[in-house]
């Protein structure tokens, strides 16, 4: 009698375990949306992929060119780049990847889709090379804001280690861009430092290295600025004092790209008008 009890407690146990547990996932469609969040075991899909048109991207010409046509050549199956983004704050390299699929994506429906690692999720990038292997679609797989922290080194070490791959090379239809706001990633700095701040540039430069394609985003000078916020506010036929322009510029500390949208909403919301 006491083992008959002693069963029907261990199946009641199993019973509540197993309504405690999630359900399982489902399987991600990879050909049925635009973008996804790779979220370290699963993918979350983006139904509509938020983007700015191409041209309403301003300052930034040659860098819209070279990573535009990188990621039609990935949508075409044509030998693409694993492309870097790097530089100043607020100049538009997270917008521009967005912008650049989205173009595709409009000329080539279905081509190409945008796949942005979740933070945290880079242990798990050979799982999800794994699960896009296969999938007849070409797609470009996002990290956004590279770490230069106390963790960042690692993070670093492990991309490296990522991009150099082993004796089973990546497919050809995946590729990576990456975006970091620290300058000194490309460039050779003075090596008298201590030697772990020469170990950390080191581990910068052996990364960039890794990238077919190098876009630098600089900080914008005062005429750049204003032209990058005439760019939005023309097309509304919205007016503005550059002297206010540059007066909001200083409240923010930095005259960049998303600066001068954001007065440019400032003046828009003013007008009653959408930007």
């Amino acid at each position: 009698m006491s083992e008959a009890r002693g069963g029907d407690a261990l199946e009641r146990i199993a019973a509540a375990l197993e309504r405690l547990a999630p359900a399982p996932l489902p399987p991600t469609d990879w050909l049925a949306h635009p973008a996804y969040v790779w979220e370290g075991v699963a993918a979350r899909a983006v139904p509509v992929l938020d983007a700015l048109p191409l041209d309403g991207l301003h300052g930034i010409e040659a860098q819209k060119v070279g990573l535009r046509n990188n990621c039609a050549r990935l949508a075409a199956r044509a030998a693409a780049h694993d492309a870097l983004l790097w530089g100043a704050r607020g100049m538009g390299k997270s917008a521009l990847v967005r912008a650049c699929v989205a173009d595709v994506q409009r000329e080539a429906p279905g081509a190409l889709a945008l796949v942005q690692l979740a933070p945290g999720t880079l242990p798990t990038f050979p799982a999800l090379v794994t699960a896009l292997g296969e999938v007849p679609r070409a797609f470009l797989l996002f990290i956004d804001d590279l770490g230069f922290g106390a963790d960042g080194r690692a993070e670093m070490l492990a991309l490296r280690s990522l991009l150099e791959g082993g004796i089973a090379p990546r497919p050809a239809h995946l590729r990576l861009v990456v975006t970091a706001n620290r300058r000194g990633i490309v460039e050779r700095l003075d090596t008298s430092g201590a030697v772990h701040e020469r170990d950390e540039r080191d581990d910068a430069l052996a990364l960039a290295d890794r990238f077919g394609l190098s876009l630098g985003f600089h900080p914008a000078d005062k005429d750049t600025y204003l032209a990058i916020l005439e760019g939005y506010t023309a097309p509304l036929g919205l007016a503005f004092d550059a002297e206010e322009a540059m007066a909001f510029a200083l409240t923010r500390g930095n005259r960049s790209g998303r600066t001068a949208l954001q007065f440019a909403t400032e003046l828009a919301g003013r007008a009653g008008v959408r930007l």
